[in-house]
């Protein structure tokens, strides 16, 4: 192929996209294939180990710390992580993965909220610097602001630290209080006392890509409304709903729903975010191991007559998946974009005595009128897929072609 590599592709995708963050203390992990389950906690694991004979795998560590040439390249950590990873890669499935007691406690896609401070990080030349403090927050009370430098943390240099680290240690209990160094843009050194408490994240912004809805003329549009949903977390549903009454009580006559990006979330409130805009129909039909279907049916939305164009791209995965489907093969909406990742398995989490976690696929999705998701995605009516140069210079055609597709339905 005489194209980048998808890595290098996507890095320009998210740099093109002014609505995407790259932040961590909010949610340093988002794993591509989502997570479908319910609100329940994580399930604990029981049961036999079936007919492995781990033994073997001991033997094998013993033989190896006794008599490999290269002792310095038997890493505890490493040999481990290549076992999981071995015997789960052998499945062929996104959905079903490891996570490590770090990234467990990290992630907030299951319940769209942290104790912490609530400012979102990163690492610039070495250092760990606050990108932006989240809007009313223990970190923005304080007065912290973007380019601080956190030097120190509780007594200890940040100096060394990875992004993870730092996100860990800044963390904690609510009601608890974390001393942290900062160095300010004019090189003042100042300590913070700040008390850690709950922080919601936001996973539904009205803030479209550059801050403005423009067409290909450069024009402003203010009779359309544009609702990003970053994940589907506990609280989407309703922040969708509130999203969506407000841009409608701003006047807007079509609607822009973009899920580019969108790795996933939990399945009910995916059924929940899909209802508001369907008065009745199948949302999505989940089969399980057995053969066994069961379908999850609208039950009469609220926002039932407003045109509606969906945006996705081809890391639009699982549950902005369901949504896409739902809404085209009810007939409530249209799609544009790229084919998406096709990753369509309900995922169970299972505690683990590390305390990370198993996600295990325990049934696939397949859309209203019954086609499979896993491993095909989802195609768009309307197939817009940017150019290199257009990556580069952050025109976002896929958000132009929505704007017109839903401007000729509105005339």
């Amino acid at each position: 192929m005489n194209r980048p590599s998808s890595n290098d592709r996507f890095i320009k995708i998210l740099l093109g996209l002014a609505a995407v963050l790259l932040v961590v203390i909010v949610g340093i992990v988002a794993f591509v294939a989502g997570r479908e389950s319910g609100d329940e906690a994580p399930q604990t694991v029981s049961g036999d180990a079936g007919t492995f004979d781990y033994e073997v795998l001991n033997e094998i560590r013993a033989l190896l710390d006794r008599f490999y040439v290269r002792p310095e390249n038997l890493d505890d950590q490493s040999l481990f992580d290549a076992a999981v990873n071995g015997m789960l890669g052998i499945l062929n499935d996104s959905g079903t993965y490891y996570v490590t007691p770090e990234d467990f406690q990290l992630s907030t896609t299951l319940t769209g909220s942290f104790d912490g401070i609530g400012a979102t990080v990163s690492e610039a030349e070495g250092e760990i610097v606050i990108v932006s403090p989240i809007k009313d927050t223990p970190a923005e009370r304080a007065g912290l602001v973007s380019g601080d430098v956190i030097l120190a943390v509780d007594g200890e240099s940040t100096e060394g630290w990875t992004v993870d680290k730092a996100v860990l240690r800044i963390r904690g209990q609510k009601g608890t209080t974390v001393n942290i160094l900062i160095r300010h843009a004019d090189g003042k050194e100042q300590e913070y006392a700040i008390q850690r408490d709950t922080v919601q994240v936001e996973s539904v912004t009205t803030d479209p890509p550059g801050g403005v809805l423009r067409d290909a003329n450069g024009v402003e549009v203010t009779n359309l409304g544009y609702v990003y949903i970053r994940e589907f977390s506990r609280r989407t549903a309703q922040e969708l709903e509130a999203a969506v009454r407000a841009e409608l009580a701003a006047g807007a006559k079509g609607l822009i729903i973009d899920v580019r990006n969108n790795p996933g979330g939990l399945l009910d409130t995916t059924i929940s975010a899909a209802d508001l805009f369907l008065n009745n129909g199948t949302i999505l039909i989940e089969r399980d191991a057995a053969g066994r279907e069961a379908n999850h049916v609208a039950k009469g939305g609220q926002v039932t007559d407003i045109p509606i164009v969906m945006i996705q791209n081809r890391f639009s995965a699982s549950a902005s998946e369901v949504i896409v489907s739902a809404l085209v093969e009810n007939g409530r909406a249209i799609s544009i974009g790229e084919t998406s990742f096709g990753k369509g398995t309900v995922n169970s989490p299972r505690q683990l005595s590390d305390g990370g976690a198993l996600f295990v696929s325990i049934a696939e999705w397949l859309t209203p009128k019954g086609t499979l998701i896993n491993n095909v995605g989802v195609r768009p009516d309307i197939e817009v897929i940017p150019t290199d140069t257009e990556i580069d210079q952050r025109i976002d055609t896929q958000l132009r072609r929505a704007i017109q597709e839903l401007q000729a339905q509105i005339r």
